[in-house]
């Protein structure tokens, strides 16, 4: 597999989960751009926005994709907000782009659950459940677009697999 596969959608999507899974059924290497910046920066991404700002974050986030997407064939989940700036939506069409869709009432019950929700910054200062309906709404349209499959399932390996058939669709 020589083009990098890139996974996006909003966050809870299951971009790391199966993430992780596709790669391994593609023995590639699996990279999340979340935690890739993270560990370049230093500190998590509530603490970076709270003392850098948004602006600061997606230029950060820009870089690390644009870092990431090296040549070599690899699965890459990328943070939701990926789609926002038109230079990542370049980068993301030089591989074959899979937006893992999933409803807003689905995203806020995973979001609930995850221990890690805390660590994460608000995007707009609303309640959770107001909050994903409303970015959902924003991004959907960018994460259709940049698209070259959409997939979605029950559960991580199920996604993975209808990932591996989009994927081998698409060489």
């Amino acid at each position: 597999m020589g083009r990098n596969v890139f996974l996006i959608g909003p966050r809870a999507c299951g971009k790391t989960s199966v993430g992780k899974l596709l790669a391994a059924l593609l023995g590639t290497e699996f990279v999340d751009t979340d935690h890739a910046l993270v560990e370049r920066v230093g500190m998590d991404i509530a603490a970076y926005v709270a003392a850098h700002g948004w602006d600061a974050f997606r230029d950060r986030e820009a870089e690390t994709l644009a870092r990431e997407a090296r040549p070599g064939g690899r699965v890459i989940g990328c943070g939701g907000g990926i789609v926002l700036r038109p230079e990542n939506r370049e980068v993301l069409a030089t591989g074959v782009t899979i937006y893992l869709k999933a409803d807003a009432e689905e995203l806020a019950r995973r979001l609930k659950l995850d221990p890690l929700e805390a660590q994460r910054p608000s995007l707009t200062g609303k309640s959770l459940a107001d909050e994903v309906r409303e970015v959902l709404a924003q991004r959907a349209p960018l994460y259709e677009g940049c698209a070259d499959h959409i997939v979605s399932g029950p559960d991580p390996r199920t996604v993975a697999e209808l990932a591996l058939q989009a994927v081998n669709s698409h060489s």
